[in-house]
């Protein structure tokens, strides 16, 4: 094989691997093991009464290069880990007394994925008493998390969603962790 089909063979590989990957929500909800840890600290007065409002901010990933992260799935990421920690109410009656709002500001990611990939998120975090519509907590919470060469071998797209969805969870942790010192 000539060198110069050897190069377009290598660009055709890596145009392939650089296709949109999505990033998904379960892996950027908290695990089962977190969610036992924080459960049990769950303040009476935020258990099963956490309603989650349309999170805003986000897009949705293209179809040629990257990952990004979307409303939708930070809204799924989010409710999800909610419920694991027993804040979100089981069904909508009786209505919950507390709403969050999420926004998510930031996600920094690499121009171009090369070996490691390092991303970061902030995300603004409010919880508003919606009885008073009083704001009881509100916070910028930004991270970094990265993925190694190891986790996705061949595609660099597919390590930046891995990274995406840890920096989204670790993100997704420390609000949860926060909201348990509350004593609203």
């Amino acid at each position: 094989m000539s060198r110069l089909a050897l190069i377009c063979a290598a660009l055709l590989a890596s145009v392939l691997a650089g296709c949109g990957t999505p990033s998904q929500p379960l892996p950027m909800a908290i695990t089962q093991a977190e969610a036992l840890q924080v459960r049990g600290w769950v303040p009476e007065s935020l258990q099963r009464q956490v309603a989650l409002a349309p999170v805003q901010g986000g897009e949705a990933t293209g179809r040629w290069w990257g990952s990004r992260v979307s409303a939708v799935t930070l809204q799924q990421a989010l409710d999800e880990s909610l419920y694991a920690v027993g804040m979100r109410p089981a069904s909508p009656e009786p209505a919950a007394r507390f709403e969050l709002q999420a926004e998510l500001l930031q996600l920094q990611q690499p121009l171009v994925p090369v070996m490691g990939v390092t991303v970061g998120t902030a995300v603004r975090y409010t919880l508003v008493d919606k009885a008073s519509g009083k704001i009881v907590y509100q916070r910028r919470i930004a991270n970094t998390e990265e993925a190694s060469l190891g986790d996705a071998l061949v595609s660099p797209s597919e390590r930046l969603r891995i990274a995406n969805e840890r920096a989204l969870r670790a993100n997704i942790s420390l609000l949860l962790r926060d909201l348990v010192t509350l004593r609203p």
